[in-house]
């Protein structure tokens, strides 16, 4: 069990389960999962009764996504038997023998529907919950190299998401990639994994001569220190200004010795004045600039390693904001040359490469890839591309950590150049390693701008966000009065809006980034979900009981459909989030969170707190103590702040 303080700051407040418990069926955790506990009963119990390998029997059992279809259901056609499948689940469900913890099975078509019954459920399910607060649902044995031997540690997996380019907008893809990236960690922490967070920055390139120069021009020592990555964007535009006012000349020119050329006459004039125009252009000035980085010159590193901390620190104080911090701020800059030319020798001694007008490229088409094309590793001028790097930068991360698996969380914009990535990996020999690597992408948002109308910085995004919260929350005043800190829970509120709203659909699906719908409380949104959970808390302030008094409470009360309903779906957490380290999709847990808050909502009038007898009203808080539970470990796995008032 991983103590509290180790843990990442986003799942701070979470603790991790992990148990030593052996069941004979893998992954089968009853201690951990109480769905387990019946999965057990059903596969056993009908193994026994029909000769069928409970075993089979067990790893087929699925959890349902209506209630009205079972807690569990059997595929009948799963088992491989060779009978008509309608038939058998008859046969099945009339030999399933009396179970003191499962109703007997209902057949329903091609599948076997199973009901646990609801007093044992009610009674395992609502104690477990109090119990175990902020551990239910998770499970570290996932993360084990070898659940059955501890001792071999744990599975570990790099994530490499945010990767922002410094200096320029932290825009709407950094974002999504920000936001999934943090989610996935927060996911495969509590599920047991040593999971190392890496933020690769775009921190290297010409742009970062043009950069530094632009500086001397423009830049402003006292600005550069209150906020440098907004002052270093308004030095790059104004430098870009100047390079772009000083192409069209150099493009005219270009033209009329093409033009000229092609006539055959003299250009030599027109040659030494292009020449001339060239060597004093910016952006000539910006690749020398470079060129001195590379080659290692003090002070231009010096002055580029000053920008790259500066906005290191910002982007910190930023990323705290949506409950995300890094283990590790890599970048293109950090991978080492030597890294880049084993590489290049790896490629061309195994003709992976071949030279192609004076660059190296990857033919796929020769190497049964037609769909990835082909791909240059080296300009003519012998300068490496991304592609390079990031070639170089898996073999050095394999080199430090020796992970089981790495996840970059990257725009579908990039899939080719991913499938090209992991393509030549596996084609130098490293088909291993290749395949412990694994894209997840993403969609577009469209139209993500702040108020001003410009697309601008997160800092400007989430504040724009924060005071449109505040703005609705004022609307109730009786409520506003009852927040400590509105400014503050406004800004809570807002940033839970925005992620969300990024997490409601499927990844690849992308969305419009609409400010209005994702502030509401009404419909399936951030605050939604946050007014849920302040509710509950509010009930139990309310209540005035105790954790003790809730663990004493007599749950055979709880007879009401709302109220079993309820426990079913809170049965489910587990399996909910072991699911989704299947589909790795953040709207997996967002739409359960959905389904369970519908649930409460619709039970607040039926099953009363305040006002009814001792003994019920005792029952009944401790169903919806444990409701608030499950909402706020959800919650802080998707990287959300769960508010109480």
């Amino acid at each position: 069990m991983a103590s509290a303080d180790t843990l990442p700051a986003a799942v701070q407040g979470l603790s991790i389960h992990s148990t030593s418990e052996q069941s004979k069926f893998e992954g089968c955790f009853p201690s951990l999962n109480p769905i387990d506990i019946y999965r057990q009963e059903i596969a056993e119990k009908l193994g026994a009764a029909t000769g069928i390998d409970s075993e089979k029997i067990y790893t087929r059992l699925n959890w349902t996504s209506t209630l009205d279809k079972g807690d569990l259901i059997l595929p009948i056609p799963s088992l491989q038997i060779k009978k008509k499948p309608q038939e058998l689940a008859q046969e099945l469900a009339d030999k399933f023998p009396e179970s003191d913890l499962v109703e007997p099975p209902v057949p329903m078509g091609v599948h076997l529907q199973f009901f646990c019954k609801l007093k044992p459920l009610t009674e395992t399910v609502i104690t477990r919950i109090l119990k175990d607060k902020a551990a239910f649902g998770t499970n570290g044995n996932q993360g084990l190299r070898d659940p059955a031997d501890p001792s071999k540690g744990q599975k570990k997996m790099i994530i490499e998401f945010s990767s922002p380019n410094i200096a320029k907008p932290f825009h709407a893809g950094h974002l999504r990639s920000t936001i999934i990236g943090g989610f996935l960690a927060n996911l495969f922490t509590v599920m047991g994994w040593d999971v190392i967070k890496m933020n690769y920055l775009g921190d290297w390139g010409k742009q970062y001569g043009l950069l530094a120069n632009g500086y001397k021009l423009f830049g402003s020592e006292e600005q550069l220190i209150k906020n440098p990555i907004a002052h270093l964007f308004d030095v790059y535009v104004k430098i870009n200004a100047i390079v772009a006012e000083q192409d069209g000349p150099i493009k005219d020119l270009k033209e009329q010795i093409k033009a000229k050329k092609e006539k055959g006459e003299e250009v030599a004039t027109l040659e030494a004045d292009l020449a001339k125009l060239v060597d004093v252009s910016e952006d000539e000035k910006a690749r020398r600039y470079f060129k001195s980085m590379e080659d290692g010159d003090p002070d231009a590193l010096a002055l580029w390693s000053r920008f790259r901390d500066l906005s290191i620190e910002k982007y910190k104080q930023t990323y705290a904001r949506l409950n995300i911090d890094f283990d590790v701020y890599s970048g293109e800059s950090q991978i080492k040359p030597e890294s880049m030319a084993s590489a290049y020798r790896t490629m061309e001694k195994s003709g992976v490469s071949e030279e192609s007008e004076g660059a190296v490229i990857v033919d796929f088409t020769k190497h049964g890839a037609k769909k990835l094309g082909k791909a240059i590793i080296v300009r003519k001028d012998g300068t490496p591309l991304y592609l390079t790097r990031d070639i170089g930068a898996i073999q050095e991360r394999e080199e430090a950590y020796h992970f089981d698996k790495m996840i970059y969380v990257v725009a579908a914009q990039q899939d080719l150049h991913l499938a090209q990535l992991f393509k030549i990996t596996e084609l130098m020999g490293l088909k291993d390693l290749a395949d412990r690597c694994q894209h997840i992408n993403f969609g577009m948002v469209r139209g993500m701008s702040t108020r001003k109308g410009t697309v601008k910085f997160l800092d400007d995004i989430l504040r724009d966000v924060g005071e449109k919260m505040h703005e609705v929350m004022k609307k109730n005043t009786e409520k506003y009065e009852q927040v400590e800190d509105p400014v503050g829970t406004a800004d809570i509120l807002g940033i839970t809006s925005v992620m969300v709203q990024d997490m409601t659909g499927k990844r690849i699906n992308g969305y419009d980034f609409n400010l209005d719908a994702m502030t509401s409380f009404e419909g399936d949104t951030g605050p939604y979900l946050q007014y849920a959970h302040a509710r509950l808390c509010s009930m139990r302030r309310k209540s005035g009981l105790s954790d003790e008094e809730l663990l004493s409470a007599d749950l055979n009360l709880l007879t009401e459909a709302h109220a079993t309903e309820l426990v079913r779906l809170l049965s489910q957490w587990p399996d909910v989030l072991l699911n989704t380290t299947k589909t790795l999709e953040p709207t997996t847990i967002i739409t359960y969170l959905f389904r369970m808050t519908h649930a409460l909502s619709s039970s607040y009038d039926v099953l009363k707190v305040i006002g009814s007898e001792p003994e019920l009203k005792k029952a009944r808080m401790a169903l919806y103590a444990s409701a608030r539970q499950v909402l706020h470990n959800g919650m802080r796995v998707l990287g959300l702040s769960p508010v109480e008032r």
